[in-house]
């Protein structure tokens, strides 16, 4: 089987795996087979098994054959890649389109004051992002219908904050979307950013938020406090 962070899949593909969801595809597995898809696509048995194939290889289906069709779930990495096309058409008809997620505050570990304050990433912060960031970063863990729905911000377009290298080290490039933070008070404050390495989904449960404040004494939160961030673009 090929690797799946080298296959491509295309909008063929994408609109089979919309199919798959709306016959059931992202509740568990269910049946179907190639005959089914191809007449569902106007297509052959043949176009139809390529499209499943793919899919499969790219690690958004798994598929169980049976003798009578195949069993068939779309995958976490599936539920992704059509959350991000949702997110597009949202960007289509909505004119205030963004991602909103919810979460806990929770306490780092301290890493984010220690690169927050790097010279290299922060002369990009005060050029591109308008303020010099408070050194720290806001940490929330989602919750799992944000997990999911986080994979959307995908589709925006963030401050691209350039990698960097000193006589030690190279540093990596990171991502900055425009956000905005609401206590469950009702407080808020807007002139934030969700900060995150680029191309990467390491701890996709967790936001690192910063700001020209520090966010905990300007909203008056603690750990445990619920957030809502409201994710938008440049």
């Amino acid at each position: 089987m090929s690797d799946a962070a080298s296959v491509a899949v295309g909008p063929d593909e994408l609109a089979v795996l919309k199919l798959l969801a709306l016959d059931g595809g992202l509740g568990g597995e269910f049946k179907t087979s190639c005959g089914a898809v191809a007449n569902r696509l106007d297509a052959s048995d043949q176009t139809a098994s390529r499209r499943l194939q793919r899919l499969e290889d790219a690690g958004y289906v798994e598929r169980d054959t049976v003798s009578d069709g195949q069993w068939v779930a779309v995958t976490d990495a599936g539920e992704r890649a059509l959350r991000r096309e949702y997110e597009d058409y949202r960007r289509v008809f909505e004119a205030d389109a963004g991602v909103e997620l919810a979460g806990t505050v929770t306490g780092g570990m301290g890493e984010g004051r220690h690169y927050i304050s790097l010279p290299g990433y922060m002369e990009q912060f005060v050029d591109r992002l308008g303020y010099e960031p408070f050194a720290g970063t806001l940490n929330v863990d989602l919750t799992d219908e944000s997990v999911r729905r986080r994979s959307a911000m995908a589709s925006l377009d963030p401050v691209h904050i350039d990698g960097w290298e000193d006589e030690e080290r190279t540093y990596g490039p990171a991502v900055c979307y425009p956000a905005t933070v609401e206590t469950a008070a009702g407080e808020r404050f807007e002139d934030c950013h969700v900060i995150a390495p680029e191309r990467t989904h390491h701890d996709e449960d967790q936001l690192e938020v910063i700001a020209p404040v520090k966010l905990r004494d300007e909203l008056g939160i603690d750990d445990e406090d619920r957030l809502t961030v409201r994710v938008s673009e440049r």
